[in-house]
C-alpha cells in the first residue's frame, strides 16, 4: 500500500476481503503461520497469488476500511513469504506492506482489531530493515498489544537490526555478501525468525 494523500482507494470487493481474512485466521491459523509446509504455500499461491499482484502493482492505494487494510497487508506481508518462500520476491512488497500500517496505525484501525489480528498489523514493522521501524515496532507491541511472544520476537528483531542494520538470514536470498560477523552469528546459532 503505497499511501498518498491523494491516491484512488483501492477496489476490493467484500468478497476478496472476506475470503483472506477467513483464510488466514479460520481456516489456517495459528497453527499453520509460521511453520513452513509446502502445501501450505502452494494453497496460498493457488488461491491469493492473484490478488497479491494485482495489490502489489497499485501505485497509490489506500484501504478504506479496517478489513480492507488488514486483507491488504496480509496479501503484501504475510502470503509472499509463503508463495515465495527462499526468494528475493518473498520481500518485495515490504514496503508497500509497511505504508499501509502505518496508515493503519495512523488511523488507529489497529486497535480496533482484536488481538490476534492487530498482532499482523505490527508485522511489516518487524520485518523493515530500518532501526526506526525497528523501534516503532517494540513501542507499538509494547504498548497495544497482551502478547509477550510477539513483543520478544519484535525486541529480537531490533537487536538484529542494531547490530548488523539488516538481517543476516536475508543476505543468500538477497545476494547480499556476508559480513564475518553475519557468518559468525548465524553459525554460532543466533536468532533467526
Amino acid at each position: 500500500c503505497n499511501i498518498s494523500r491523494r491516491a484512488t482507494p483501492l477496489i476490493l470487493s467484500s468478497e476478496h476481503i472476506q475470503d483472506i481474512l477467513d483464510f488466514w485466521f479460520v481456516e489456517a491459523g495459528q497453527t499453520k503461520w509460521f511453520k513452513q509446509s509446502d502445501g501450505f504455500d502452494a494453497d496460498i499461491r493457488h488461491r491469493f497469488e492473484q490478488v497479491s499482484i494485482s495489490l502489489a502493482a497499485q501505485s497509490e492505494v489506500i484501504p478504506t476500511s479496517v478489513d480492507m487494510g488488514l486483507a491488504v497487508l496480509l496479501c503484501l506481508d504475510q502470503f509472499p513469504r509463503n508463495m515465495y518462500r527462499g526468494t528475493p520476491a518473498a520481500f518485495a512488497w515490504d514496503d508497500k506492506a509497511l505504508s499501509c500500517s502505518e496508515h493503519m496505525v495512523e488511523k488507529g484501525w489497529d486497535l480496533k482489531l482484536a488481538q490476534d489480528k492487530r498482532a499482523f498489523v505490527y508485522m511489516p514493522y518487524m520485518h523493515a530493515e530500518d532501526l526506526a521501524m525497528q523501534v516503532k515496532c517494540v513501542d507499538l507491541v509494547d504498548r497495544r498489544l497482551d502478547d509477550e511472544n510477539t513483543l520478544f520476537h519484535a525486541r529480537a528483531h531490533l537487536k538484529m537490526i542494531e547490530q548488523f542494520g539488516r538481517f543476516p538470514h536475508r543476505n543468500e536470498i538477497l545476494g547480499r555478501e556476508m559480513t564475518p560477523d553475519e557468518q559468525a552469528y548465524l553459525v554460532l546459532g543466533g536468532y533467526t525468525p
